[in-house]
């Protein structure tokens, strides 16, 4: 198979989709790499690694996309991207159809056939894909909100962790999943004053058991969220409902009630943000003010420290993409149901259901279009 990986050109996103390691493995199983020039330097990787590991180095992203069976990105291909897609082809990446509906017209108007990385599954219940970039923004959540607490930031003015004779923070993390628990490890050893909150009692007493007292848990009823959300220095959203919208936690009507300069931090913004006034911001421009609070919705967070992001990423991504590069796409997809699970559009057909449910448009089960 002829595997394709081009440079990402959202703003301020310095990620790619296959590292040279994955290169190397993809060609060792007899594969042809198509790498775009400089497609990694902003994670250091040079074309030269690529080149050592096996890649052919194409000038233009319309080289790579003309010739790849199968496109792996990071980002969700843009406006521009999405044209160069066709029927027939594969592409790999983060999707994040919900709350996109011009993406996923243009995706189903190709006839690509479009894994998403955030609806694969596994045997626990999780999502393996998506849990990497779900560690690191949610580890970076709170370093990006003490930042924007700064006073010269629009924040309060208050300090993560206090000091000696002040009080630290106090930060609500909303949703106790792969971006909540790692926010809240992360803010409670930068001494804040924490708190989660999930409507999942077993997650509850699991982060009980596991943190032992690091930080403090409550079941996120609607009248417990807001009377803690109205002591909070820092707000992090992170609640996600897979391959779903995302459901508004804070309305816009209740931004009153929150204190003067508090930070929300919407993880969720990929998924079209968990607050009502949440929409999506870049590394270059990532905060704004709303009724006297600020607003961090970065909606590509671990592209900020892309190096990380992008082996994080390719460990998890890699088995994936072997497997759909070795077998094709369909009787990979046949033979690994958690697979089939991130299939989100095959020839014009939709078949992931809560994407369906979110832009009212028509779905076929994913197993459906193995026949297709």
């Amino acid at each position: 198979m002829k595997i394709g990986c081009p440079k990402e050109i959202k703003p301020q996103e310095y990620r790619v989709g296959m590292t040279p390691g994955a290169v190397r493995e993809a060609a060792t199983a007899g594969h042809t790499v198509l790498v775009e020039t400089s497609a990694g330097v902003g994670s250091g990787f040079a074309d030269a690694d690529y080149v050592a590991a096996g890649a052919t180095i194409l000038p233009t992203a319309e080289e790579v996309f003309a010739k790849a069976d199968m496109i792996v990105k990071v980002k969700e291909p843009q406006a521009v991207e999405r044209k160069r897609l066709r029927a027939g082809q594969v592409l790999f990446t983060y999707l994040h159809l919900a709350p996109d509906a011009a993406q996923t017209h243009d995706l189903l108007a190709s006839g690509v056939t479009a894994i998403a990385y955030e609806t694969v599954t596994d045997d626990r219940g999780g999502l393996p894909l998506l849990a990497p970039m779900s560690e690191v923004a949610g580890r970076l959540a709170p370093q990006v909100g003490a930042w924007t607490l700064q006073k010269a930031n629009g924040g309060r003015g208050v300090l993560l962790g206090g000091v000696p004779g002040v009080l630290p923070a106090r930060v609500l993390v909303i949703g106790g999943g792969v971006v909540g628990t790692h926010a809240a490890k992360i803010a409670a050893g930068m001494g804040a004053d924490v708190t989660v909150l999930d409507r999942s009692v077993n997650r509850l007493r699991y982060l009980d058991d596991v943190f032992g007292g690091r930080f403090k848990n409550a079941f996120a009823d609607a009248a417990t969220t807001m009377d803690l959300a109205r002591q909070a220095d820092m707000i992090i959203g992170a609640v996600l409902v897979p391959g779903a919208a995302a459901p508004k936690l804070i309305s816009r009507a209740q931004l009153k009630d929150l204190k003067p300069g508090a930070v929300l931090v919407d993880v969720a913004i990929d998924q079209g943000g968990c607050f009502e006034t949440s929409h999506a911001t870049t590394h270059q421009d990532p905060v704004y003010e709303i009724d006297g609070i600020m607003h961090y919705c970065v909606a590509n967070m671990p592209g900020a420290v892309a190096r990380t992001s992008t082996l994080a990423l390719g460990n998890a991504t890699m088995p994936f993409m072997l497997a759909l590069a070795n077998k094709g796409w369909k009787r990979a997809c046949a033979d690994d149901r958690h697979l089939l699970a991130g299939l989100n559009t095959h020839a014009g057909k939709l078949t992931y259901a809560a994407v369906g449910t979110a832009l009212g448009l028509p779905v076929i089960a994913a197993a459906d279009a193995l026949a297709i």
